[in-house]
């Protein structure tokens, strides 16, 4: 199929998340009320909104720097001012087109055109992500049984098959990965540099705790939306929600988690006993803070004078 045909394709998939994120939204904003959502921002606290946006910082670090330790183990050094660059160029488009995979895919796709391993540049965005996306699927799990209301039940024994289901999901996924792998060459390569990236002996516990700081900060940001709000409920209580809903907005199948982000925190925060107004609120808070903290770090970035032999990487790589 030719470009002039996926063309239109891309456009109507595009517009297509976009309208279920704006519909969803919609639809959370008029159950909740609108009066309720704009009361909580009467109180808005700068200092706690400030604090996020400067805590926003190491993540793209931290980000940057796992993907630059990934494409290491896999044979192609990258210098960190690039991985730098590139993540902060990616976030931008993540929050912008739909799905929230276009900047990593565009990562991945100006890094192979210049990285001696083309398949290998690809695989190193995609375990990059993997690795960060397992970890925060495994916090989410480990706290569950701390979470209000839904903790009980499964501390008490009668939620234990929640988290049966769940776990049990996730060993499927597994399964079916191992299956798939045998059964498909371009799976197994891919499974060979997961192994070397990842499961290594000199991989495994780098990458853990990047991811784990990862997953930190991002829990810490969203706490201090939460505090900018006003919002009173223990860090405790707060946090095994919390890790659920950034694992609901990593689905790629909005702009950006927008919608989904906040209909998974109606949905968690009514399970937990808690203002469905108010998990909606943080959640919209949230998404604000990050596309916010993506177009500064872009634009921080692309104000800075280059050297000349950065400048003229950045010519050479430039698309078209």
């Amino acid at each position: 199929m030719s470009t002039i045909d996926t063309a239109p394709r891309r456009s109507r998939v595009w517009w297509l998340r976009a309208l279920s994120s704006v519909l969803l939204l919609a639809g959370l904003v008029a159950w909740v009320g609108p009066a309720g959502l704009l009361g909580m921002l009467e109180t808005l606290s700068i200092p706690w909104l400030l604090l996020a946006l400067l805590l926003s910082v190491p993540q793209v670090l931290l980000s940057a720097w796992r993907w630059r330790f990934t494409t290491g183990l896999l044979g192609m050094p990258l210098p960190f001012s690039r991985a730098l660059r590139e993540y902060c160029l990616g976030n931008v488009l993540n929050q912008v087109l739909p799905g929230g995979v276009a900047g990593d895919l565009t990562r991945a796709w100006r890094h192979a055109r210049t990285a001696p391993a083309t398949r290998a540049a690809w695989h190193a965005v995609m375990i990059e992500r993997a690795a960060g996306q397992l970890v925060l699927l495994a916090c989410a799990l480990l706290a569950l049984p701390w979470a209000p209301s839904i903790g009980v039940e499964c501390r008490n024994g009668r939620g234990q098959s929640l988290t049966l289901g769940l776990s049990g999901i996730v060993l499927a996924l597994i399964a079916a990965a191992v299956l798939a792998r045998r059964m498909l060459p371009a799976l197994a390569w891919f499974g060979r540099d997961f192994g070397q990236a990842v499961l290594s002996r000199r991989a495994w516990f780098p990458q853990l705790l990047l991811s784990l700081a990862l997953v930190g900060s991002y829990v810490v940001v969203y706490l201090c939306c939460a505090r900018a709000l006003g919002v009173g409920t223990g860090a405790l209580a707060l946090v095994p929600l919390i890790l659920w809903v950034l694992v609901a907005m990593s689905v790629p199948l909005s702009l950006a988690g927008w919608g989904i982000r906040e209909g998974a925190a109606a949905g968690i925060w009514m399970l937990a006993g808690l203002p469905v107004a108010q998990g909606v609120a943080i959640s919209l808070l949230y998404g604000v803070l990050v596309l916010v903290s993506a177009l500064a770090g872009a634009f921080l970035l692309l104000a800075v004078r280059s050297p000349p032999a950065v400048q003229a990487e950045v010519t050479s790589d430039s698309p078209g």
